[in-house]
């Protein structure tokens, strides 16, 4: 009879971190390879209701049906890159306006440095000319990382509808796999996880989609009542930064206001600006983010923006679009096996978000419980699952009826 190895917790902490380590430096050497694929699966999860409903109701061929779903995502993104290059197109026939508003915002700059700091117009300069040099040293280097930069976006370009294809096509493939992988008597955990996984991406990528939308609505509202320039232009980006939680707002923001500038020699369209983004910003968190973004996994804001900045490291932009889904999905998986159940509690929120004054609901977080009480509550106790045979595809898709 074979017997289990217990190890100490100093040593199941210290296996646990060097799988965290190594799990990050497979993904940061190959995230050319992981990414396209991470975000392929993301959009395949998006895209296998209308693959179902092309299957049952039109009673097309899964292939043809697979086919037809991506050329569907292909047209959509190809719509939003058509209207931003429209709004891009009207920009630069603007160029003379901007240049002319950038030189007396930078004639202002030079004024408010002479005065205050009293550097003068001479000397700022030549401070401009020795960086501009040394700008010119670098431009061969710049230009040539810049060419490369843009062959691998567009190769990941091309490769994402093709990856995205083929997951659809070989789903039910890729389910009797993990069947094989995986003992009989772990079939209903892993279908339930299976599931559970599905729900939450699903669930978050279309309430992002979602928000996107209001909020492009929302700030191209707002920068058309105060009046700025390209106010569609500004809002659509701003819906589109806004899908990097927490982070890509403040970006937002800061173009928007260098836009704002260029299109106008009045510094006081600023204020406005950030006004609007800050209203909109509480509108988002406070009624889109509770009613549209309904995540079946619950992750705290400390995760959330630790990850994001992982995430950006690690991967760039698209590292901080898939470091959310990512810490998703892992919940799912920590929460379902024994030993890294405090690892999902850690990644989880189960803080109270209201309380109740006078009966008035109020935001907020409640700290009154001592640590004592905390590390004496019990913990709810997982589910029972029963034993199965074998894994069958449609068996995913029950669990979530």
């Amino acid at each position: 009879m074979n017997e289990v190895l217990k190890l100490p917790f100093y040593a199941k902490l210290t296996v646990i971190l060097l799988g965290m380590i190594a799990a990050g430096f497979i993904f940061y050497i190959g995230k050319d390879i992981l990414i396209p694929i991470l975000m392929s699966l993301l959009f395949a999860i998006l895209l296998r209701p209308i693959v179902n409903f092309l299957n049952s109701k039109l009673r097309l061929p899964h292939v043809l049906a697979s086919i037809l779903s991506v050329i569907f995502f292909c047209l959509v993104i190809l719509g939003v890159i058509w209207f931003m290059s429209m709004q891009i197109s009207e920009v630069v026939s603007d160029v003379n306006k901007i240049e002319r508003n950038l030189t007396i915002h930078f004639r202002n700059v030079q004024q408010f440095i002479k005065e205050n700091l009293h550097v003068s117009q001479r000397e700022q300069q030549q401070y401009i000319n020795d960086a501009a040099k040394d700008s010119m040293s670098k431009g061969k280097e710049l230009i040539g990382s810049t060419l490369l930069s843009f062959t691998d976006t567009l190769l990941t370009m091309t490769l994402i509808p093709i990856y995205t294809f083929l997951i659809l096509l070989y789903r039910n493939h890729f389910l009797k796999f993990l069947g094989k992988l995986f003992h009989k008597n772990h079939h209903a955990k892993l279908i339930d996880c299976l599931t559970q996984i599905k729900v939450a991406v699903k669930s978050y990528i279309v309430g992002l989609i979602l928000e996107m939308i209001a909020v492009s609505v929302l700030t191209t509202i707002g920068f058309m009542i105060i009046g700025v320039e390209y106010a569609i232009l500004l809002g659509v980006i701003t819906g589109i930064l806004n899908l990097i939680p927490y982070i890509g707002i403040l970006f937002a923001m800061f173009l928007s206001i260098v836009a704002s500038l260029t299109g106008t020699p009045d510094m006081s369209i600023v204020i406005g600006v950030i006004v609007v983004n800050i209203i909109v910003q509480l509108i988002d968190n406070n009624v889109l983010m509770p009613i549209i973004v309904n995540s079946k996994v619950e992750i705290n804001a400390f995760v959330s923006i630790f990850g994001i900045i992982i995430g950006g490291a690690l991967g760039g932009v698209a590292g901080m679009f898939l470091a959310i889904p990512v810490i998703a999905v892992c919940k799912v998986i920590f929460d379902r096996i024994s030993y890294l159940e405090a690892w999902g509690y850690l990644l989880g929120d189960d803080l109270p978000k209201t309380y109740v004054w006078k009966h008035i609901k109020l935001p907020r977080y409640d700290h009154e419980q001592s640590s004592d009480s905390l590390l004496m509550a019990t913990s709810v106790p997982a589910p029972t699952f029963t034993q199965t045979d074998t894994i069958k595809p449609q068996d995913c898709e029950d669990s979530e009826k």
